[in-house]
């Protein structure tokens, strides 16, 4: 777990803000306060005088203040580097939940259009020694689409059976993103494709939701739930595309 610990005001709140824009596991104390069990890396200014425990299990990385950013991404790599093996869980889905780990800690966490999952997975284990990608088998459909983006990055198909918790209302992004990190944790069946041919009740399942969106104004037909289907178009899209009839002369 990353640590900030400075007087430096200024590197203080620059470096709270970057960590948790990359939704980091991190906490905060004073120079002077001694380390959580947890910590790993510890991100200070140069002048701050902390005391770190003399079996070099934790890394200071002395940070300036006017290139916090650089600061904080030294302190992420270091933690992904010296974790363990670079995990990524991916729980499917219109907006999949992506979590980062190195070995058991949770480095980064993300929650993206599906449009943008693979790229996102590709920059975090753009510099990973041996990553492994572990994809929920929960949405076919979609875990599929990721899947089979990845051809050339070791994934594994894993049950996600219990792996999303409930948070109540409100929470649902949350809650998808725990349960990457669920998802991470478990071990799965090594798969180098998924089927993304949609059978006939997963395109009933899209043309009963299309129904339900639209407050039952329309149903799409069966070439629009296909393409929702395959991820060229989201649910909404492919409403909209059925309300004005363009889809008949493509």
């Amino acid at each position: 777990m990353i640590v900030v610990a400075t007087e430096d005001f200024r590197l203080y709140h620059e470096a709270v803000s970057a960590l948790r824009e990359r939704s980091a596991t991190f906490t905060t104390v004073e120079p002077d306060e001694e380390l959580p069990a947890r910590a790993s890396v510890v991100v200070a200014a140069p002048s701050d005088d902390v005391d770190l425990p003399a079996d070099a299990s934790v890394t200071r990385v002395d940070v300036d203040p006017d290139d916090v950013r650089s600061g904080v991404d030294e302190a992420l790599a270091l933690l992904e580097g010296g974790g363990g093996r670079t995990i990524i869980g991916v729980d499917p889905g219109p907006q999949p939940g992506i979590a980062v780990l190195a070995g058991d800690t949770v480095v980064t966490v993300y929650q993206v259009p599906l449009g943008d999952a693979v790229e996102t997975i590709r920059e975090a284990i753009a510099d990973a020694t041996d990553p492994l990608v572990r994809v929920g088998d929960g949405d076919r459909l979609k875990g599929a689409r990721i899947v089979n983006e990845l051809e050339d990055v070791p994934v594994e198909l894993v049950d996600e059976t219990r792996t999303t918790p409930y948070l109540g209302d409100g929470a649902r992004g949350m809650a998808d993103v725990l349960a990457a990190v669920n998802i991470a944790g478990r071990e799965g069946e090594r798969v180098e494709s998924r089927e993304l041919d949609p059978t006939e009740g997963e395109l009933q399942r899209i043309k009963t939701e299309s129904r339900k969106r639209s407050a039952g104004d329309r149903t799409i037909d069966e070439p629009l739930a296909r393409r929702v289907a395959d991820g060229e178009l989201t649910l909404d899209q492919a409403i909209a595309v059925h309300r004005d009839g363009r889809h008949r002369d493509e």
